[in-house]
């Protein structure tokens, strides 16, 4: 086995126990869709992919691009894997997806960027099925609903736009070579494709999310003055207590289209 030492400013921890590696094969849909993986590492993952799909793997670690490409070598002339050496989100900039066709983004992700990546493949349209290993409480953030503790701006993000989210298991840092400081988990996210991540939405979110623990109006009063916060609350029948975390995502929609219409009226 090669000896390569993981870089902390790529976030590397490289995932050694084959049992989990067997566990995220049998969590991929069933589907047609081309699988696009993020930070392959050494590889350990991807040679589970490409047995049952073709792969395009983005890597940013020129190091590591020499041992995919040896390791490789046969599925890379089949045209079985696609390996590009370039920055995933620089990638995104540039190409708008990471695939022509409909695909699953299946990988383990670095845990720096991984929320940015999640973010980032909602607005990808091609992107279906997200299967990624992230830090526990990332996982949690992205599959709360609400009244849970970890109940977020991106729990509401997934639930607008997704089909299903939800935590598939939980990976101990055992499993992983270096062993990281936190437990990760495996999030899955079935995509509605017929529905676009709004940015405005996205922003009214993160200010009522701004301090989780206020009232809800206290957050709101950053972008509205207060009688427009006593408009909203009295048109949807709003308790002036409640907090962030207590609201659903589809109350959180109707108040943002109130807050959108007003605005347009002016």
């Amino acid at each position: 086995m090669e000896k390569v030492k993981a870089k902390k400013e790529f976030g590397q921890n490289f995932l050694k126990d084959s049992s989990i590696l067997d566990k995220i094969i049998q969590s991929m849909p069933q589907n047609n869709n081309h699988i696009v993986e993020i930070g392959p590492g050494l590889g350990d993952l991807t040679k589970n992919l490409v047995k049952y799909k073709d792969v395009t793997a983005y890597e940013v670690d020129t190091d590591l691009i020499g041992i995919l490409k040896s390791k490789f070598a046969t599925e890379i002339e089949n045209r079985r894997f696609d390996l590009k050496h370039i920055d995933v989100l620089r990638a995104w900039d540039e190409l708008k997806s990471l695939h022509s066709m409909k695909y699953d983004l299946i990988a383990n992700l670095p845990y720096y960027i991984a929320t940015n990546i999640i973010l980032r493949a909602f607005e990808d349209e091609l992107c279906e099925h997200i299967i990624v290993m992230v830090q526990k409480e990332v996982a949690e953030k992205f599959s709360a609903k609400v009244n849970d503790k970890e109940y977020s701006s991106l729990g509401i993000i997934t639930e607008t736009i997704s089909k299903e989210s939800k935590i598939l298991f939980d990976v101990p840092p055992t499993a992983f070579d270096p062993m990281p400081k936190v437990t990760s988990s495996i999030l899955y996210i079935k995509k509605d494709l017929d529905k676009k991540v709004d940015k405005d939405f996205n922003r009214f979110l993160k200010a009522c999310f701004v301090q989780p623990r206020k009232k809800l109006s206290k957050n709101l009063s950053s972008i509205l003055d207060k009688s427009e916060i006593l408009s909203l609350y009295n048109e949807l029948g709003l308790n002036d207590n409640l907090r962030p975390h207590e609201v659903s995502s589809s109350l959180y929609s109707q108040m943002h289209t109130k807050v959108k219409n007003g605005r347009d009226k002016k």
